[in-house]
């Protein structure tokens, strides 16, 4: 139940909406795997596999704009699973969530480093330690925290500034994008596009497809972080507004993906891509013979990273509030700065977290963000469910079927993680990373505060 205490500053637009939701979404995979992405499906394969993931989300991302409509509570999928299932059902649901924006914070902030080390390779200097055979380096530690604290200071100071730095990071991104794209395709030859597809047949072209609609959901993760945010809309602000953000988000992203697949593909042979392990600028700046188009792109990269740390650190922050406010964890998260206006003990939290965690370099958090994926699986089957529970209470079929087509793209998104049959299911690793996290949120239901409450929102 809300506090009059705990309002969270009121200032966002249909514009930071997008931002917040598309920002959230889209990183720098474009960027340093794209070798991937084409080994798995073949042009053809990855742009397809890309715009049929996306398709695919459209009844998820449908679900979530009528959803968020009617329930505005930065809570999310706690927010809108209390009254239609069991409480411990719905604290499962958010806490798992909270992981698929969390682990995404530290990510970046060791992906930082990685990508100006592209630029200026002294980034690679002064070793420090070792680390799952990886070594961490004194510039790029630095780097990663100073990232760190660039963010959580942006966001204790409110939500307009907030917004307003996604505002601008995510429109100099899609500037600097169109621009060298759209080079690409004036430069491009459609006959570095053969073949088409990674594996040859009729049989490898679907499997090429589908190797790509595998990895489709977490790239596709941030479209729903609209519902986060969305205690903080500005007076007047028409709900159905957050439904439309977040179909645009969904399929900005994913023509997003599609376009620089293509422009890759057009400007430099494909199978040398991946042969060589290049990434988007070295293929640039190899097919124009220009270092300075590289650079283009990796200052393109470099606002996407800062972006989809900036989208997810919000996210992560505001469900930790929302959890905080129902005394589920720790009820300090709750707390609201008094001049503005933000959840600033979750802000304090989830940057020292981060922090901490950038000192481990990436080599341990590759199986925890693979756990993402199937976090944002279990948060989308959440909200579908509870949807289709609150419309057949109310005896409306409206977005029925919409929901239901999301829930099953859900379950199949969960299932391509926990089938041990399905290249790229969980790892020994990961199922162990999987259990820690929920064994944490197991303990704090557990020791939770026992008295009455009535939460249910319907």
């Amino acid at each position: 139940m809300k506090s009059t205490e705990q309002h969270l500053s009121r200032g966002l637009s249909l514009t930071e909406y997008f931002t917040f939701g598309f920002g959230t979404m889209v990183g720098v995979g474009w960027v340093v795997l794209m070798d991937d992405w084409l080994s798995r499906g073949g042009p053809a394969g990855a742009f397809l596999g890309f715009v049929a993931g996306g398709l695919l989300l459209l009844p998820v991302a449908l679900t979530y704009g009528r959803v968020v409509s009617e329930i505005q509570d930065a809570g999310a999928e706690i927010a809108y699973t209390e009254g239609v299932f069991p409480p411990g059902v719905s604290f499962a649901a958010a806490w798992t969530m909270v992981l698929a924006y969390a682990i995404v914070c530290p990510w970046e902030a060791v992906a930082i480093g990685n990508l100006l080390a592209r630029l200026f390779p002294a980034m690679n200097r002064a070793p420090l330690y070792v680390v799952a055979g990886k070594t961490i380096t004194a510039p790029r530690l630095v780097a990663g925290l100073l990232l760190t604290s660039i963010v959580g200071a942006v966001n204790y100071a409110g939500i307009r500034l907030s917004g307003l730095f996604q505002n601008v990071l995510t429109f100099g991104l899609l500037v600097l994008f169109a621009a060298f794209t759209a080079a690409g395709f004036a430069r491009g030859d459609p006959a570095l596009l053969q073949p088409l597809f990674a594996r040859p047949g009729p049989a490898g072209a679907w499997l090429s497809i589908l190797l790509v609609l595998q990895i489709v959901p977490y790239f596709m993760t941030g479209f729903e972080s609209v519902g986060k945010e969305s205690e903080e809309a500005r007076t007047g602000f028409d709900p159905r507004d957050f439904g439309r953000a977040i179909l645009l988000a969904a399929i900005a992203g994913a023509a997003f993906y599609g376009i620089v697949i293509a422009a890759v593909s057009l400007v430099f042979p494909w199978r040398r891509l991946v042969a060589e392990h290049l990434g988007t600028e070295a293929a640039f700046e190899r097919a124009f013979g220009s270092p300075a188009i590289a650079r283009l792109i990796l200052l393109a990269a470099l606002l996407s990273l800062v972006k989809i740390f900036n989208g997810n650190f919000v996210a992560s922050t505001r469900m930790l509030f929302g959890i905080g406010r129902r005394r589920l964890v720790a009820g300090t998260l709750a707390r609201v700065h008094p001049r503005y206006g933000t959840p600033v003990a979750a802000i304090l939290l989830m940057a020292g977290l981060t922090a901490s965690t950038a000192f481990l370099g990436d080599a341990l958090l590759v199986p925890v963000t693979e756990v993402g994926s199937l976090a944002v699986g279990v948060g989308w089957l959440a909200t579908c469910a509870s949807y289709l529970a609150r419309q057949r209470r109310r005896e409306d079929s409206r977005g029925r079927a919409a929901a239901a087509a999301g829930a099953l793209v859900s379950c199949g998104v969960i299932a391509m993680k926990v089938v041990p049959s399905v290249p790229g299911s969980f790892s020994r690793a990961e199922w162990i990373a999987f259990a820690l996290w929920s064994a944490l949120g197991l303990l704090f239901w557990l020791t939770r505060p026992r008295e009455p409450r009535n939460l249910a929102r319907c």
